[in-house]
């Protein structure tokens, strides 16, 4: 089949290549207009676009996929399915119906759980064991059409979002060229979702990662792995901003269950463990002083000791 595939970050790139591999015929790459992006702001083309135009295949950018002009262009290509793999925009219905075949999507969560921008972090935040890939017939409504295939994955007590994310690109690549062929043969099968047990999972921002010391150990543990590598979770000491970047969740243990949650408990040698709520501890194994670079616990501390009695907050203590 012709297929016209949309997508934009990392995410998307396997499910290209693999369409590629499968002797698919990729008609159209559409995907999101350069943008400034990395530490110096510098205009950048998307991972998806440099890998289309490696395969020689023709990039579309439209700021609005609702102009009339990239309809035509769209139309006029003779797509046969459409193909999203986070594009990161939301297609209208002139766009969803112009292949023969619609236009599926592969999305990165156990629908319908977790529909939305964000779904891998989203569930990692939420503490979940298991995520997966779920293709679905696009409609109008955000993630909730008919599925057409699923596989499952765990996570690991330890992952963080990014290692997640790149395993279930993997596993979306594959399970998208059985989908397609399956569209082709004439045998796929859709199931409509139970809208009832709907969850979101909403775009990230930077206050998402502000961290709440009343709360168990395990949840915090969760946020800093499901923010990383963006945008953190952070916290204040002494009025200064330091990123939380790697964790560990410890048993408490005599008094420091006793501890305010955000005491230090202890701040020596390798060890920067913190109260938090019902009684547990956190181990703090890498941060960043705001502006600074990145440290495993035992270098800062070498060079940032610590004082104790010490308490990170939620907010710098001036406010």
């Amino acid at each position: 089949m012709k297929i016209a595939f949309f997508g934009t970050p990392a995410f998307a790139v396997p499910s290209l290549a693999q369409l590629v591999a499968e002797g698919e015929q990729i008609v159209m790459a559409v995907t999101q207009p350069d943008r400034p992006r990395g530490r110096g702001h510098r205009v950048q083309p998307s991972l998806l676009k440099t890998a289309a135009l490696a395969h020689r295949i023709p990039v579309l950018q439209p700021e609005r996929v609702g102009d009339p002009g990239f309809a035509a262009a769209l139309a006029s290509c003779g797509a046969d399915l459409g193909v999203v793999a986070a594009y990161g925009k939301i297609l209208p219905d002139t766009i969803l119906h112009t292949p023969r075949h619609g236009t599926i999507n592969v999305h990165a969560s156990l629908l319908p759980r977790y529909r939305g921008a964000a779904p891998v972090h989203r569930a990692i935040i939420a503490g979940e064991r298991e995520t997966g890939v779920t293709m679905i017939r696009l409609v109008r409504e955000m993630d909730a059409g008919p599925m057409l295939a699923r596989v499952v994955r765990s996570i690991a007590d330890d992952e963080t979002s990014d290692v997640v994310d790149r395993a279930l690109a993997e596993l979306g690549a594959r399970l998208l060229v059985s989908t397609v062929r399956d569209i082709a043969a004439g045998r796929a099968t859709e199931q409509p979702q139970d809208h009832a047990l709907a969850t979101l999972a909403p775009r990230l921002t930077t206050e998402d990662g502000r961290l709440d010391w009343t709360r168990p150990a395990r949840a915090i543990h969760n946020l800093v792995r499901g923010l990383h590598p963006w945008p953190h979770a952070f916290s204040f000491l002494d009025g200064s901003r330091y990123l939380i970047l790697r964790t560990g969740v410890e048993a408490s243990a005599g008094a420091s269950a006793a501890r305010a949650p955000g005491e230090i408990v202890e701040a020596g040698a390798e060890r920067l463990r913190v109260a938090c709520g019902e009684g547990t501890v956190l181990a703090i194994h890498e941060l960043q002083p705001e502006g600074r670079r990145r440290l495993p616990t035992r270098a800062f501390l070498a060079g940032h000791p610590i004082d104790l009695p010490a308490v990170f907050q939620s907010f710098p203590s001036a406010e």
